[in-house]
């Protein structure tokens, strides 16, 4: 009997050890969405929009709504030119920071919201200088996160019916 018993205690010590290391926590899974936040921050500086693009699920797994119509992007590939599009409206570096972010996680799904601060000077010479909300729902995909879902707004006066583009709390 104490045979048993010990054997059983040295297989539960080998096994859960191997067990848990195979179930990401929920620390586990915030510290990769951070740092896959992290590398979406210094691609948007780069303006690398391949990089940016790693960021999101591929194929027609992403559905976005953006700030600018249309009303939504079905698919990487409809998304990548509404980046491609926003990139090029820049002459010269972007400086792109975000803040507040906030990550929720479980094994397979997450969702995260934050404030993003964008400035830099358009094509023309004009200063762009404005702050959006953003919340982004993740999902494991190849055993990686990636965002399948993001909604991209600024709060709205509803007296004036202008966008407040410099929002803060």
């Amino acid at each position: 009997m104490k045979h048993v018993l010990a054997i059983s205690i040295v297989a539960a010590a080998v096994v859960l050890p191997l067990a848990v290391s195979a179930h990401p926590t929920k620390a586990d899974s915030r510290a990769a969405i951070e740092t896959l936040e992290n590398q979406f921050v210094a691609a948007v500086n780069a303006k690398n929009l391949d990089a940016i693009m790693k960021v999101y699920a591929p194929g027609s797994d992403l559905f976005v709504f953006d700030v600018v119509p249309p009303r939504q992007y079905v698919g990487a590939d409809a998304y990548r030119k509404d980046w491609k599009g926003f990139l090029d409206m820049f002459k010269g570096p972007v400086k792109f920071v975000m803040s507040d972010l906030s990550i929720d996680a479980g094994a397979k799904m997450a969702y995260s919201h934050s404030a993003q601060h964008i400035s830099g000077t358009d094509t023309k010479g004009k200063p762009i200088d404005f702050t959006v909300r953003v919340t982004d729902v993740y999902r494991k995909i190849g055993g990686e996160w990636r965002i399948v879902h993001e909604h991209v707004s600024v709060p709205v006066n509803m007296d004036t019916g202008k966008p407040d583009m410099m929002s803060s709390p």
